[in-house]
């Protein structure tokens, strides 16, 4: 579903994501959790990793690939809560990690997963 939601993006967005990598695990790790400020691995669906375009800079070499995680458990349980269809919900998620790979701010990411297919 992920990949789905990458590949129906906007050619110019897309184009841009080559080097992240998708991942999901079941729940997101106590240090993933504290990076964002959290205690509770339920509360937590998604997560970017990575330096964000606008941050990077041609003199840097060598990092890790950024990353996009989903974390399973907790998008399931939202599913079940919501009666959102998990389809919509991973691409919910994922169009707003990949705006933080953008730099973008809520609204971009609002606009974004409006215009994705």
């Amino acid at each position: 579903m992920a990949e789905a939601v990458v590949a129906s993006l906007p050619d110019e967005f897309r184009a841009q994501m080559g080097d992240i990598v998708l991942r999901v695990e079941d729940f997101a790790t106590p240090e993933q959790l504290a990076a964002v400020d959290l205690d509770d691995k339920w509360e937590l669906s998604g997560l970017y990793e990575g330096e964000a375009l606008p941050d990077r800079s041609i003199w840097q070499s060598h990092r890790m690939p950024a990353r996009i995680w989903l974390f399973r458990e907790p998008l399931i349980a939202e599913w079940h809560e919501t009666g959102v269809r998990i389809d919509d919900l991973v691409r919910h998620v994922v169009i707003h990690e990949a705006g933080h790979h953008f730099g973008f701010s809520d609204e971009d990411m609002h606009a974004l997963e409006q215009s994705a297919d």
